[in-house]
Protein backbone atom coordinates (compact mmCIF):
# COMPACT_ATOMS: atom_id res chain seq x y z
CA UNK A 1 0.00 0.00 0.00
CA UNK A 2 0.60 3.35 -0.81
CA UNK A 3 0.73 5.58 2.74
CA UNK A 4 0.80 9.51 3.15
CA UNK A 5 1.45 10.67 6.60
CA UNK A 6 1.20 14.66 7.21
CA UNK A 7 2.28 15.61 10.80
CA UNK A 8 4.28 19.04 11.44
CA UNK A 9 6.85 17.47 13.92
CA UNK A 10 7.36 13.91 12.46
CA UNK A 11 6.96 11.26 13.85
CA UNK A 12 4.34 12.64 16.16
CA UNK A 13 1.55 10.29 16.97
CA UNK A 14 2.69 7.98 14.65
CA UNK A 15 5.36 6.80 15.87
CA UNK A 16 5.63 3.50 16.30
CA UNK A 17 2.44 2.74 13.44
CA UNK A 18 5.17 4.35 11.02
CA UNK A 19 8.06 1.84 11.68
CA UNK A 20 5.87 -1.07 12.13
CA UNK A 21 4.82 -0.83 8.62
CA UNK A 22 8.53 0.34 7.49
CA UNK A 23 9.19 -3.10 9.07
CA UNK A 24 6.79 -5.44 7.55
CA UNK A 25 7.95 -4.15 4.25
CA UNK A 26 6.17 -4.02 0.97
CA UNK A 27 4.86 -0.57 1.62
CA UNK A 28 5.37 2.58 0.11
CA UNK A 29 6.33 5.05 3.14
CA UNK A 30 6.19 8.67 2.52
CA UNK A 31 6.04 11.22 5.34
CA UNK A 32 5.53 15.19 5.06
CA UNK A 33 6.62 17.48 7.59
CA UNK A 34 7.56 20.67 8.63
CA UNK A 35 10.10 19.16 11.01
CA UNK A 36 13.91 20.91 10.33
CA UNK A 37 15.46 17.75 11.91
CA UNK A 38 13.04 14.76 11.22
CA UNK A 39 14.32 11.51 12.21
CA UNK A 40 15.78 8.72 9.97
CA UNK A 41 13.41 5.96 9.48
CA UNK A 42 14.65 3.16 7.17
CA UNK A 43 11.93 2.61 4.78
CA UNK A 44 10.22 6.19 4.65
CA UNK A 45 10.72 8.77 2.72
CA UNK A 46 10.78 11.77 4.45
CA UNK A 47 9.72 15.46 2.64
CA UNK A 48 9.57 18.88 4.37
CA UNK A 49 7.44 21.15 3.64
CA UNK A 50 6.63 25.11 4.39
CA UNK A 51 3.98 27.09 5.63
CA UNK A 52 2.71 29.08 2.51
CA UNK A 53 1.90 31.73 4.84
CA UNK A 54 2.58 32.85 8.42
CA UNK A 55 0.62 35.36 10.23
CA UNK A 56 1.83 38.39 11.38
CA UNK A 57 2.77 38.64 15.27
CA UNK A 58 -0.16 41.17 15.51
CA UNK A 59 -2.61 39.55 13.73
CA UNK A 60 -6.30 40.14 14.48
CA UNK A 61 -6.96 37.72 16.99
CA UNK A 62 -10.32 35.76 16.03
CA UNK A 63 -9.06 34.72 12.53
CA UNK A 64 -5.09 34.28 13.53
CA UNK A 65 -5.28 30.70 14.04
CA UNK A 66 -7.32 30.08 10.84
CA UNK A 67 -4.48 32.09 8.79
CA UNK A 68 -1.62 30.21 10.10
CA UNK A 69 -3.91 27.02 9.79
CA UNK A 70 -4.56 28.16 5.79
CA UNK A 71 -0.93 28.80 5.42
CA UNK A 72 0.46 25.76 6.48
CA UNK A 73 -2.65 23.50 4.11
CA UNK A 74 -1.71 25.40 1.41
CA UNK A 75 2.15 24.60 2.17
CA UNK A 76 1.54 20.74 2.59
CA UNK A 77 -0.88 20.63 -0.15
CA UNK A 78 1.71 22.37 -3.04
CA UNK A 79 3.81 19.65 -1.43
CA UNK A 80 1.69 17.04 -1.97
CA UNK A 81 0.84 18.29 -6.00
CA UNK A 82 4.83 18.31 -6.33
CA UNK A 83 5.04 14.70 -5.04
CA UNK A 84 2.58 13.81 -8.02
CA UNK A 85 3.93 15.54 -10.69
CA UNK A 86 7.90 14.62 -10.24
CA UNK A 87 7.64 11.13 -8.28
CA UNK A 88 4.74 9.81 -9.75
CA UNK A 89 3.44 9.28 -5.84
CA UNK A 90 -0.37 9.45 -5.45
CA UNK A 91 -0.70 7.77 -2.39
CA UNK A 92 -4.24 4.93 -1.41
CA UNK A 93 -4.65 6.61 1.86
CA UNK A 94 -3.31 10.24 4.00
CA UNK A 95 -2.85 9.69 7.45
CA UNK A 96 -2.21 13.06 9.37
CA UNK A 97 -3.23 15.67 12.12
CA UNK A 98 -5.90 17.65 12.22
CA UNK A 99 -4.75 20.04 14.49
CA UNK A 100 -2.64 22.34 12.43
CA UNK A 101 -4.76 22.82 9.11
CA UNK A 102 -2.15 20.73 7.01
CA UNK A 103 -4.87 18.69 5.76
CA UNK A 104 -7.38 21.39 4.55
CA UNK A 105 -6.76 20.95 1.11
CA UNK A 106 -6.00 17.62 -0.11
CA UNK A 107 -9.43 16.75 -1.62
CA UNK A 108 -8.06 19.41 -3.75
CA UNK A 109 -5.18 17.45 -4.78
CA UNK A 110 -7.10 14.21 -4.41
CA UNK A 111 -11.00 14.16 -4.21
CA UNK A 112 -10.67 10.68 -4.75
CA UNK A 113 -7.69 9.54 -1.78
CA UNK A 114 -9.31 8.51 1.69
CA UNK A 115 -8.42 10.69 4.67
CA UNK A 116 -8.03 9.45 8.21
CA UNK A 117 -7.51 12.64 10.53
CA UNK A 118 -6.01 12.47 14.32
CA UNK A 119 -8.22 14.53 16.20
CA UNK A 120 -6.34 15.82 19.35
CA UNK A 121 -7.84 18.96 21.32
CA UNK A 122 -11.04 21.04 20.99
CA UNK A 123 -10.82 24.21 22.63
CA UNK A 124 -13.17 24.51 25.63
CA UNK A 125 -13.92 27.16 27.62
CA UNK A 126 -14.90 24.86 30.55
CA UNK A 127 -13.97 21.19 31.26
CA UNK A 128 -10.16 22.21 29.62
CA UNK A 129 -7.08 23.68 30.54
CA UNK A 130 -8.26 26.81 30.27
CA UNK A 131 -9.71 28.43 33.24
CA UNK A 132 -8.99 24.74 35.21
CA UNK A 133 -6.77 26.87 37.55
CA UNK A 134 -8.75 29.92 39.48
CA UNK A 135 -5.54 32.16 39.12
CA UNK A 136 -5.21 32.34 35.28
CA UNK A 137 -7.12 35.13 34.05
CA UNK A 138 -9.68 34.45 31.42
CA UNK A 139 -11.14 37.73 30.20
CA UNK A 140 -14.37 38.16 28.61
CA UNK A 141 -12.74 37.44 24.94
CA UNK A 142 -11.36 34.28 26.14
CA UNK A 143 -14.61 31.94 24.87
CA UNK A 144 -14.48 33.46 21.29
CA UNK A 145 -10.38 33.51 21.21
CA UNK A 146 -11.11 29.73 21.86
CA UNK A 147 -14.03 29.16 19.34
CA UNK A 148 -12.40 30.82 16.91
CA UNK A 149 -9.44 28.58 17.58
CA UNK A 150 -12.19 25.45 16.74
CA UNK A 151 -12.93 26.41 13.09
CA UNK A 152 -9.93 24.40 12.54
CA UNK A 153 -11.32 20.66 13.56
CA UNK A 154 -15.07 22.26 12.50
CA UNK A 155 -13.34 21.99 8.66
CA UNK A 156 -11.57 18.98 9.59
CA UNK A 157 -14.84 16.99 10.30
CA UNK A 158 -15.85 17.63 7.00
CA UNK A 159 -12.65 17.08 5.14
CA UNK A 160 -11.76 13.49 6.86
CA UNK A 161 -13.53 10.43 5.91
CA UNK A 162 -12.44 8.57 8.93
CA UNK A 163 -11.37 10.50 12.23
CA UNK A 164 -9.64 8.90 15.41
CA UNK A 165 -8.93 10.40 18.88
CA UNK A 166 -6.93 8.49 21.63
CA UNK A 167 -9.08 8.57 24.20
CA UNK A 168 -12.69 8.89 25.43
CA UNK A 169 -11.90 12.31 27.26
CA UNK A 170 -10.34 13.42 24.56
CA UNK A 171 -13.77 12.25 22.23
CA UNK A 172 -15.84 14.06 24.77
CA UNK A 173 -14.50 17.51 24.17
CA UNK A 174 -15.59 17.82 20.47
CA UNK A 175 -18.96 18.22 19.80
CA UNK A 176 -20.98 15.16 19.77
CA UNK A 177 -22.02 15.97 16.04
CA UNK A 178 -18.16 14.80 15.55
CA UNK A 179 -18.54 11.20 17.31
CA UNK A 180 -19.79 9.54 14.69
CA UNK A 181 -17.19 10.04 12.16
CA UNK A 182 -14.64 9.23 15.35
CA UNK A 183 -13.02 5.89 16.97
CA UNK A 184 -11.13 6.03 19.82
CA UNK A 185 -8.29 3.96 20.00
CA UNK A 186 -4.63 5.28 21.61
CA UNK A 187 -1.57 5.50 19.61
CA UNK A 188 -0.28 2.35 21.37
CA UNK A 189 2.29 1.61 24.16
CA UNK A 190 5.64 -1.08 23.05
CA UNK A 191 4.94 -2.48 26.65
CA UNK A 192 6.80 -5.55 25.30
CA UNK A 193 9.96 -3.29 25.40
CA UNK A 194 8.50 -1.21 28.22
CA UNK A 195 9.48 -3.91 31.26
CA UNK A 196 10.51 -3.68 35.04
CA UNK A 197 13.67 -4.06 35.38
CA UNK A 198 15.51 -3.71 38.61
CA UNK A 199 18.74 -3.70 37.38
CA UNK A 200 18.23 -0.26 35.88
CA UNK A 201 21.33 2.14 37.18
CA UNK A 202 21.89 5.78 36.23
CA UNK A 203 24.75 7.78 36.13
CA UNK A 204 25.26 10.92 37.96
CA UNK A 205 28.76 13.13 37.89
CA UNK A 206 28.14 15.06 41.18
CA UNK A 207 27.54 11.73 42.75
CA UNK A 208 30.31 10.02 41.36
CA UNK A 209 28.75 6.73 41.44
CA UNK A 210 25.85 5.11 39.77
CA UNK A 211 22.44 5.42 41.53
CA UNK A 212 20.54 1.81 41.70
CA UNK A 213 17.41 0.19 42.98
CA UNK A 214 18.79 0.91 46.53
CA UNK A 215 18.42 4.38 46.38
CA UNK A 216 15.44 6.20 47.40
CA UNK A 217 14.69 7.72 44.15
CA UNK A 218 11.60 9.51 43.40
CA UNK A 219 10.52 11.28 39.73
CA UNK A 220 8.77 13.78 37.81
CA UNK A 221 8.48 13.60 34.14
CA UNK A 222 6.81 16.12 31.54
CA UNK A 223 7.94 17.38 27.71
CA UNK A 224 8.37 21.06 29.83
CA UNK A 225 8.35 22.51 33.27
CA UNK A 226 5.11 24.18 32.88
CA UNK A 227 1.73 25.18 34.60
CA UNK A 228 -0.95 22.84 32.46
CA UNK A 229 1.59 19.64 33.43
CA UNK A 230 1.47 21.06 37.46
CA UNK A 231 5.08 21.81 38.10
CA UNK A 232 4.75 24.36 40.45
CA UNK A 233 2.48 22.23 42.48
CA UNK A 234 5.60 20.01 42.31
CA UNK A 235 7.68 22.31 43.13
CA UNK A 236 5.70 23.53 46.45
CA UNK A 237 5.69 19.74 47.30
CA UNK A 238 9.21 18.93 47.80
CA UNK A 239 10.28 20.71 50.73
CA UNK A 240 7.95 18.84 52.63
CA UNK A 241 9.09 15.56 50.91
CA UNK A 242 12.26 16.27 51.63
CA UNK A 243 11.85 17.01 55.39
CA UNK A 244 10.25 13.72 55.78
CA UNK A 245 12.71 11.62 53.97
CA UNK A 246 15.97 12.89 54.14
CA UNK A 247 17.56 10.46 51.94
CA UNK A 248 15.37 10.64 48.98
CA UNK A 249 17.06 11.92 45.37
CA UNK A 250 14.19 13.37 43.34
CA UNK A 251 14.95 13.30 39.01
CA UNK A 252 13.33 15.69 36.73
CA UNK A 253 13.37 14.90 33.34
CA UNK A 254 11.88 18.19 30.88
CA UNK A 255 12.77 21.15 29.57
CA UNK A 256 12.52 24.80 30.66
CA UNK A 257 9.57 26.13 28.04
CA UNK A 258 6.11 26.06 27.97
CA UNK A 259 4.51 23.38 25.57
CA UNK A 260 0.80 23.94 26.95
CA UNK A 261 -0.56 27.09 28.11
CA UNK A 262 0.93 30.22 29.24
CA UNK A 263 4.39 31.01 29.92
CA UNK A 264 5.77 32.32 33.32
CA UNK A 265 6.71 35.96 32.69
CA UNK A 266 10.23 34.99 34.67
CA UNK A 267 13.00 35.35 33.09
CA UNK A 268 14.20 31.48 33.94
CA UNK A 269 11.12 30.35 32.99
CA UNK A 270 8.17 28.67 35.64
CA UNK A 271 11.49 26.81 36.80
CA UNK A 272 13.03 29.79 37.98
CA UNK A 273 9.77 31.50 39.20
CA UNK A 274 9.28 28.45 41.75
CA UNK A 275 12.98 28.32 42.54
CA UNK A 276 12.61 31.75 43.82
CA UNK A 277 9.36 31.03 45.44
CA UNK A 278 10.52 27.79 47.50
CA UNK A 279 14.23 27.65 46.63
CA UNK A 280 15.54 28.64 50.01
CA UNK A 281 13.55 25.62 51.19
CA UNK A 282 14.88 22.58 49.26
CA UNK A 283 18.19 20.78 49.44
CA UNK A 284 19.41 21.11 46.33
CA UNK A 285 22.09 18.77 46.75
CA UNK A 286 19.26 15.89 46.57
CA UNK A 287 17.55 17.72 43.09
CA UNK A 288 18.88 16.43 40.10
CA UNK A 289 17.19 18.10 37.04
CA UNK A 290 18.37 15.91 34.01
CA UNK A 291 17.11 17.98 31.17
CA UNK A 292 15.78 16.10 28.34
CA UNK A 293 17.79 12.76 27.98
CA UNK A 294 17.17 9.98 25.48
CA UNK A 295 14.75 7.19 25.45
CA UNK A 296 16.52 4.53 27.08
CA UNK A 297 17.59 6.73 29.96
CA UNK A 298 14.36 8.02 30.26
CA UNK A 299 13.47 3.98 31.00
CA UNK A 300 15.95 3.87 32.93
CA UNK A 301 14.98 6.36 35.63
CA UNK A 302 11.33 4.92 35.78
CA UNK A 303 13.18 2.08 36.33
CA UNK A 304 14.82 3.50 39.19
CA UNK A 305 11.60 5.34 40.55
CA UNK A 306 9.88 4.11 43.83
CA UNK A 307 7.68 6.62 43.55
CA UNK A 308 6.52 8.25 39.58
CA UNK A 309 4.86 12.10 39.92
CA UNK A 310 2.28 12.30 37.21
CA UNK A 311 1.11 15.71 37.29
CA UNK A 312 -1.72 17.62 34.69
CA UNK A 313 -4.85 19.67 34.22
CA UNK A 314 -7.60 18.39 32.26
CA UNK A 315 -5.78 17.90 28.79
CA UNK A 316 -4.27 14.99 26.06
CA UNK A 317 -3.06 12.61 28.22
CA UNK A 318 1.40 11.96 28.61
CA UNK A 319 2.76 8.88 27.06
CA UNK A 320 5.29 9.29 29.68
CA UNK A 321 2.34 7.91 32.24
CA UNK A 322 1.51 4.89 30.28
CA UNK A 323 4.78 4.54 29.82
CA UNK A 324 6.06 4.36 33.67
CA UNK A 325 2.80 2.28 34.50
CA UNK A 326 4.01 -0.30 31.47
CA UNK A 327 7.20 -0.37 33.05
CA UNK A 328 5.17 -0.93 36.82
CA UNK A 329 6.15 2.25 38.53
CA UNK A 330 3.73 3.49 41.61
CA UNK A 331 2.25 6.50 40.27
CA UNK A 332 1.03 9.30 41.95
CA UNK A 333 -1.02 11.56 39.89
CA UNK A 334 -3.37 14.47 39.39
CA UNK A 335 -7.44 13.38 40.24
CA UNK A 336 -8.64 15.07 36.72
CA UNK A 337 -10.65 12.87 34.09
CA UNK A 338 -7.61 11.99 31.53
CA UNK A 339 -6.22 10.43 34.02
CA UNK A 340 -8.88 9.12 35.64
CA UNK A 341 -9.53 7.23 32.32
CA UNK A 342 -6.44 5.40 32.91
CA UNK A 343 -5.82 5.27 36.42
CA UNK A 344 -7.59 3.87 38.91
CA UNK A 345 -6.98 4.61 42.54
CA UNK A 346 -5.83 2.34 45.07
CA UNK A 347 -5.84 -0.23 42.38
CA UNK A 348 -3.39 1.22 39.55
CA UNK A 349 -2.16 4.22 41.56
CA UNK A 350 -2.75 6.79 43.45
CA UNK A 351 -4.95 10.57 42.97
CA UNK A 352 -4.19 13.92 44.39
CA UNK A 353 -6.43 17.01 44.05
CA UNK A 354 -4.31 18.87 41.42
CA UNK A 355 -3.69 22.03 43.45
CA UNK A 356 -3.59 20.60 46.90
CA UNK A 357 0.19 20.18 46.93
CA UNK A 358 0.42 19.14 50.85
CA UNK A 359 -1.70 16.17 49.71
CA UNK A 360 0.86 15.29 46.98
CA UNK A 361 3.49 15.83 49.57
CA UNK A 362 2.15 13.28 52.00
CA UNK A 363 1.07 10.93 49.23
CA UNK A 364 4.56 10.55 47.98
CA UNK A 365 6.19 10.15 51.52
CA UNK A 366 3.66 7.65 52.51
CA UNK A 367 4.69 5.52 48.87
CA UNK A 368 8.42 6.23 49.51
CA UNK A 369 8.17 5.25 53.55
CA UNK A 370 5.83 2.08 52.95
CA UNK A 371 6.89 0.53 49.73
CA UNK A 372 5.78 -2.53 50.70
CA UNK A 373 1.92 -1.41 51.14
CA UNK A 374 1.97 0.01 47.38
CA UNK A 375 3.25 -3.01 45.71
CA UNK A 376 0.60 -4.42 43.89
CA UNK A 377 0.14 -0.86 42.62
CA UNK A 378 2.97 -1.10 40.14
CA UNK A 379 2.13 -4.63 38.57
CA UNK A 380 -1.53 -3.88 38.09
CA UNK A 381 -0.74 -0.72 36.31
CA UNK A 382 1.18 -3.16 33.62
CA UNK A 383 -1.12 -5.24 33.45
CA UNK A 384 -4.02 -2.25 32.78
CA UNK A 385 -2.21 -0.47 30.06
CA UNK A 386 -1.12 -4.41 28.58
CA UNK A 387 -5.33 -4.52 28.42
CA UNK A 388 -5.91 -1.38 27.22
CA UNK A 389 -3.37 0.58 25.38
CA UNK A 390 -0.81 -2.06 24.06
CA UNK A 391 0.32 -1.44 20.56
CA UNK A 392 1.06 -4.59 19.16
CA UNK A 393 -2.45 -6.50 20.39
CA UNK A 394 -4.76 -4.19 21.01
CA UNK A 395 -4.14 -0.62 18.79
CA UNK A 396 -2.64 -1.22 15.95
CA UNK A 397 -5.16 -3.92 14.99
CA UNK A 398 -7.82 -1.48 15.51
CA UNK A 399 -6.18 1.05 13.56
CA UNK A 400 -5.45 -1.20 10.24
CA UNK A 401 -9.00 -2.36 10.48
CA UNK A 402 -9.91 0.97 10.18
CA UNK A 403 -7.49 1.63 7.40
CA UNK A 404 -8.01 -1.29 5.90
CA UNK A 405 -12.25 -0.14 5.70
CA UNK A 406 -11.17 2.74 3.60
CA UNK A 407 -9.28 1.55 1.08
CA UNK A 408 -10.19 -1.14 -1.59
CA UNK A 409 -9.78 -4.84 -0.81
CA UNK A 410 -6.91 -5.40 -3.29
CA UNK A 411 -4.48 -3.01 -1.09
CA UNK A 412 -5.23 -3.78 2.44
CA UNK A 413 -2.72 -4.20 5.05
CA UNK A 414 -2.06 -8.04 6.17
CA UNK A 415 -1.97 -8.46 9.88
Amino acid sequence: MKLLFVHQNMPGQYREMIQWLAAQGGHELVFLTQRKDPPNIPGVTTIRYRPHHVPAKDAYGLSKVWEEATGAGFGAAMAARRLEREEGFKPDIVLGHTGWGELLFFKQIWPDVPILGFFECFYLTEGGPVGFDPQDQVTDHTPFLLHARNAVPFANIQIVDQGTTPTLWQRDTFPASFHDRMYVCHDGIRTDQLLHNRKAKLGLGRLGRDLTRDDEIFTYIARNMEHTRGFHIFMRALPEIQKHRPNARVLILGGNDASYGKKSGHHGGLRGEMEEEVGHLIDWDRVHFLGHVPYSRFCDVINLSRCHIYLTMPFVLSWSLLEAMSMQATVVASDVPPVREAVTHGETGLLVDFFDHKALADQVIDVLANPRAHAHLGPAARASVVDRYDFLTRCLPEHIRQINALVPSSRRIAI
